[in-house]
């Protein structure tokens, strides 16, 4: 402490040595920082404040109908966007800024310089506050009023440009997914025309049918069986039969109750015929094969007509009598005879069917594989279409919504506006600080000047500096007119730094006051 205090008693003496010469460094130094402070260019600064609300009642109702960006990360990215080139130089364009009329390096300069001082700061939520500094107060606000429209401006062009651009392509993906449709369905058409029959019916059917045609078909056999068996026995009682009996008188005609065998067959196989037409076309082969049958038995008719009338007439006029017995044989062995055709035709048919179910069930498998191939990919086309088509509606309602303006809304806080004092300097502070820097100048000078031609005040000053031994001191003693310089030059010395005092503390007081260079 006694050595710090001791350094400190030597810079003082130092400096009050060369006291003179400390006055009027400080003197030189705050006249030029006064000046310097004076002639420093204003810098004005424009402030505004803007709100952008993205809480909107449409929102909660909207959720679901319609595509909702997220508008607070939009709002965020806009903000940080906002000071690209493009939109820099849309803001030189406005005349209000005065840029507009610039060489190409100066304009380049002008750019660089608007996006050094423009400051957009988030102040919490969706709050921006957005400065510029200018030396022209009017630019200064034409600026930041032009940097609020381009923000305002933005936020819509790009909330509608977003949503015409995702309607647009939707749009070229329906039309995309149109043709890929229409195609699948062709082939789907394609497949099920070229395997008529097969697709469409699973395995499990075609075996279900296939069994039941195969029990169809042992049924049919069976009662064949059982029919051929009774007509063989009709055969063998009509053989131990005579078919004639002789008689000398005419008969009488035959009662229309009386039918012959012919007439009887012919009967059977016409009402076979209307059952097989209810049931069948006229080209099944069992409506064939009845109608074959019944013109065979007419023309059987006709020639045993004409044998019994040629008979009549070689016998005179006596004619054979029919055996009744043999006749009702004759007529249940016609009706055993039909129902075995008719038996015979109906297996036949069922064994065709049951031949081409299994020639068919053989190819079911690939075509369920291949159906099911051509039905997924179609599903999956019309799943993405109709969601496309839902999202295309989606989309639509979003793009109305933005176009309302309704979803995010600006609200101008606190519009744009310059003080009347200048946001740079701070022309108090800078003249404070010139004053504190005067006097350290001065101070500075007068100590350097000091260690530059080093005089000694004390016995211990010299001792230290020599490194010898000092043998003695003489006193000096002042006579009254030195004393009196001396008292003078301290009243000067006293009047040079009350003035330099009252000269800076006036010249803060002022620039406190408001005065300023215009």
């Amino acid at each position: 402490m006694n050595e710090l205090t001791r350094q400190i008693s030597i810079v003082l003496r130092t400096i009050w040595q060369r006291r003179w010469l400390a006055v009027a460094v400080a003197w030189a130094t705050a006249v030029v920082l006064a000046l310097l402070v004076w002639v420093i260019p204003n810098r004005y600064e424009a402030t505004a404040k803007l709100f952008v609300d993205t809480q909107s009642v449409l929102k909660p109702l909207m959720a679901g109908l319609a595509f909702q960006p997220d508008l607070d990360q939009q709002v965020r990215m806009l903000a940080k966007t906002l000071l690209s080139r493009p939109n820099i130089e849309r803001l030189m364009s406005d005349p209000g800024v005065g840029l507009g009329t610039l060489t190409d390096l100066k304009r380049e300069q002008a750019i660089d310089r608007l996006s050094a001082r423009i400051k957009i700061e988030h102040s919490g939520g969706n709050l921006y506050l957005i400065s510029y500094r200018d030396g022209d107060p009017n630019r200064a606000k034409a600026v930041v009023d032009g940097l609020v429209n381009l923000f305002i401006d933005s936020g819509n062009d790009s909330k509608q440009r977003d949503s015409q651009d995702a309607s647009r392509f939707i749009d070229e993906q329906i039309k995309a997914y149109e043709v890929k449709l229409v195609e699948a369905e062709n082939r789907v058409k394609d497949f099920k025309l070229r395997n008529f029959g097969v697709s469409g019916v699973s395995g499990q059917d075609y075996f279900a049918r296939m069994s039941a045609l195969t029990d169809e078909v042992g049924k049919l056999r069976m009662t064949l069986a059982a029919a051929e068996q009774s007509r063989d026995a009709l055969k063998r009682e009509l053989s131990n039969e005579e078919p004639n009996v002789a008689v000398d008188a005419p008969t009488p005609a035959v009662p229309m109750a009386m039918q012959t065998e012919i007439d009887s067959r012919l009967d059977a196989q016409r009402r076979s015929l209307d059952d097989l037409l209810r049931r069948y076309t006229d080209a099944h082969p069992d409506v064939v094969a009845a109608r074959r049958m019944i013109g065979q038995l007419e023309a059987q008719k006709r020639q045993q007509e004409a044998e019994r009338a040629k008979a009549a007439a070689k016998n005179g006029g006596r004619v054979a009598s029919s055996n009744p017995v043999y006749q009702r044989l004759r007529i249940a062995l016609a009706e055993a005879e039909a129902n075995v055709a008719s038996l015979r035709s109906q297996l036949g048919g069922q064994q065709e069917r049951l031949d081409q179910v299994k020639a068919t069930a053989s190819r079911v498998p690939q075509a369920e594989a291949e159906l099911a191939q051509l039905n997924r990919d179609y599903d999956i086309m019309r799943k993405q279409y109709d969601m496309l088509v839902s999202r295309r509606e989606a989309a639509s309602l979003g793009l109305k919504i933005d176009q309302s303006k309704s979803m995010a809304e600006y609200r101008l806080v606190e519009p744009p506006r310059v003080p009347a004092k200048a946001a740079f300097p701070d022309r108090t502070v800078l003249a404070v600080v010139a004053m504190i820097l005067a006097l350290a100048a001065g101070g500075a000078a007068a100590f350097g000047m000091g260690k530059l031609y080093p005089t000694f005040d004390t016995q211990e000053a010299l001792q230290a500096f020599a490194k010898r031994p000092v043998l003695g001191t003489v006193s000096r003693h002042l006579s009254l007119a030195a004393e009196r310089a001396q008292r003078f030059d301290l009243i000067r010395l006293s009047g040079a730094m009350v003035v330099f005092m009252a000269l800076n503390v006036t010249w803060i007081v002022l620039l406190a006051g408001g005065i300023q260079p215009h």
